[in-house]
């Protein structure tokens, strides 16, 4: 078996240029310890996409991913306040929040929540779910149109209302980059409003559809970054930008170095972990297009976007989708589970020649 040193940089090499297996750490002792450390503690959460085919088509609601969570050993769940339509967290009842929270802290499970708008009163809604659940953290982004300028700046006053929000509720927001701005820019804006209860939300593919490459932007956002969407995506060249579709996370058709940025994240933070959500969004079939292209100019006009969602692709049966979809989810856990106990074994065999086995499947 090739040394550890080897196998760590051929595992984390995989769909990177020339440039970016030059940037790679050289594994080391001290390297290796701070990897099993943060692998034994990584947050591993659940998230609601994974599922939604159920959510919005079948009968699943919170309380299956929950169950989800649950089953998988994970940490936590993300959970949109829409997902599940009228069962969602959004159409519950104060009593009915109340038990949600109950049931998730008996199954020991953390829950984060997410909106997709910074609206005031969607957020304010937000707020007070979050109340009733005691949770703390959320994941917002925005869906404004018009010319980046005029976008950047209506951001930035609703992250300043969201700063004062954080402080008077003991609140966090995590602003996702999400296809349509870059991930240079959402670093700009929060370093503008400068913060401490504003993060950012790294997704593994929303910046192909803003022309950036994966470690581009995550090294744009490294030091804002306090969760993050894993998943695996097939990159669709539009003209001059890039679109992108879902597929099963570290298959044939997945273009992301996942492992990389897998690494990188766990490694964000000096005396502790900087990132306190791995989310498993598991998106397959899903279908973004380009939102950002490479001759646009210095201010281009950004346009709407709507609500994500995956519809049920043609040649496929609501029951098709219905069936498949949990085991897509299943998949993404087992992988994601098996690379870091790659990982972990490389990092125990630097540590220990002797055991030259370790982390080998």
């Amino acid at each position: 078996m090739p040394p550890p040193r080897q196998r760590f940089r051929a595992l984390l090499s995989a769909r990177l240029n020339e440039q970016e297996i030059a940037s790679l750490p050289r594994l080391n002792d001290e390297l290796a310890r701070k990897l099993i450390d943060r692998i034994d503690n990584a947050p591993l959460f659940a998230h609601a996409y994974a599922l939604l085919g159920n959510l919005t088509y079948g009968e699943y609601g919170p309380d299956d991913v929950l169950d989800f969570a649950h089953r998988h050993g994970l940490a936590g769940a993300c959970i949109h306040l829409l997902d599940g339509e009228e069962r969602s967290l959004g159409r519950m009842s104060d009593e009915q929040l109340r038990a949600f929270s109950r049931r998730a802290r008996s199954l020991g499970l953390a829950i984060h929540l997410e909106i997709s708008t910074t609206l005031h009163a969607d957020v304010d809604e937000v707020v007070r779910i979050a109340g009733i659940l005691g949770v703390r953290h959320i994941r917002v982004y925005s869906r404004f149109e018009g010319r980046l300028s005029e976008v950047m700046e209506r951001i930035e006053q609703d992250l300043h209302r969201l700063a004062a929000l954080a402080d008077q509720h003991d609140l966090t927001f995590s602003f996702e980059q999400h296809e349509e701005l870059r991930s240079t820019e959402i670093a700009e804006l929060l370093c503008r409003v400068n913060h401490p209860r504003l993060h950012a939300m790294f997704d593994f593919g929303n910046m192909i559809n803003a022309c950036e490459r994966p470690l581009e932007a995550l090294t744009a956002l490294a030091p804002h970054i306090l969760q993050a969407h894993l998943k695996g995506v097939h990159i669709l060249p539009e003209g001059d930008g890039f679109g992108h579709r879902g597929v099963l996370q570290g298959s044939p058709d997945d273009d992301l170095p996942g492992a990389r940025m897998l690494f990188e994240l766990l490694m964000l933070g000096d005396d502790k972990p900087q990132v306190i959500a791995l989310a498993l969004e598991q998106e397959n079939l899903y279908y973004a297009p380009a939102f950002r292209h490479a001759g646009e100019g210095e201010d281009p006009f950004i346009p709407y976007r709507e609500l994500s969602t995956t519809g049920i692709p043609d040649g496929w049966t609501r029951e098709d989708l219905l069936a498949a979809e949990p085991g897509w989810a299943d998949h993404q856990v087992a992988h994601v589970k098996e690379l870091l106990a790659t990982l972990r074994g490389i990092a125990v065999a630097q540590l220990d020649p002797t055991n030259s086995l370790a982390g080998a499947r």
